[in-house]
């Protein structure tokens, strides 16, 4: 079926505890150049104010309180509840700009294969100031990306992805439901992986929403965000193994494997990381002995760079 030209587009905000900034957040996606969308707000279990806040926007939005289940579980939620064709999925304690939506439909429109687009942020303070900060993503022009391509040969991501993403529909079904996982959430850059793997899509280096750098920050600019990444890089993977048992993909999956089980060796110790239950599933489930000893030399060598590295941190 051809896409309309208006397709209709599902804002998702996903809500934990950030009643101080809900309100910002569905007021953005209500304030939208574009007049064909639709915000469906997540609660996910919260204890402050924050169901208060969202049930004054309850004429103009579609919400979904449930029980505490994670991130995944929110994604999930979020996605079951809308009808649009493109999916854009923004944080509650972030904001989009008033053409936001407009420009992304934009873009899908001049890249009809593209399945997904990863897109910068803007960033500010709690109190909304404008932070300078050096992102680490490398995309500088807009690049259609056909990525498959890597993950069949077992190759390396030459690509930092921004962080912002948005989907079409008939992608997202293939993605949905996300595990559960226990502790740090995985859920961005599981969706981020899964979408790379499966479809072409764009990154763009335009500054489309806006993200709150605060001490609540799950991942960004944190201290501890080497040992989060391997953390969350060991999970997806295993995850992802679950989700896509294509062999096809295993060489990138192993490699994606041994490189984090090395940073959280480095990070936590041995012990540590072998206490991950996603660490022992996944060499019980997907890595024999016998193939382990065959990434051995890779793993000593990121045993080492992530070794010299902490020490200069």
């Amino acid at each position: 079926m051809k896409e309309s030209s208006e397709p209709l587009v599902s804002i998702l905000i996903n809500n934990y505890n950030y009643g101080h900034f809900i309100e910002e957040s569905i007021k953005s996606a209500l304030s939208q150049s574009y007049p064909h969308c639709e915000v469906i707000v997540v609660d996910d279990g919260s204890t402050d104010n924050s169901k208060e806040r969202i049930q004054q926007f309850s004429n103009s939005i579609i919400s979904v309180f449930q029980e505490n289940q994670g991130q995944a579980s929110a994604y999930s939620s979020g996605f079951h509840k809308s009808t649009g064709e493109i999916i854009l999925f923004l944080d509650s304690d972030d904001y989009f700009y008033s053409e936001t939506v407009q420009k992304i439909v934009n873009l899908f429109s001049s890249y009809p294969d593209a399945a997904w687009i990863f897109y910068e942020s803007e960033y500010v303070d709690i109190n909304g100031n404008k932070l300078v900060i050096n992102h680490s993503s490398n995309i500088k022009n807009e690049q259609y990306m056909d990525l498959r391509w890597v993950f069949q040969k077992g190759g390396k991501l030459l690509y930092n992805a921004p962080r912002g993403m948005c989907f079409r529909r008939s992608l997202l079904e293939q993605i949905l439901p996300m595990p559960q996982s226990h502790g740090v959430s995985i859920s961005d850059v599981y969706l981020r992986t899964a979408a790379m793997i499966l479809s072409p899509g764009l990154h763009s280096p335009q500054k489309l929403a806006v993200q709150r750098i605060h001490d609540r920050n799950t991942f960004t600019f944190r201290k501890d965000a080497n040992l989060l990444k391997s953390e969350i890089t060991i999970k997806t993977s295993y995850y992802l193994r679950q989700k896509f048992p294509d062999p096809i993909f295993d060489k990138y999956m192993n490699k994606s494997f041994i490189r984090s089980l090395a940073q959280s060796f480095c990070w936590i110790g041995i012990r540590k990381t072998l206490a991950c239950s996603e660490t022992k599933l996944y060499f019980q489930e997907y890595l024999s002995v016998v193939q382990f000893i065959q990434y051995i030399p890779r793993f000593f060598a990121y045993l080492i760079k992530f070794s010299l590295e902490k020490k200069k941190s």
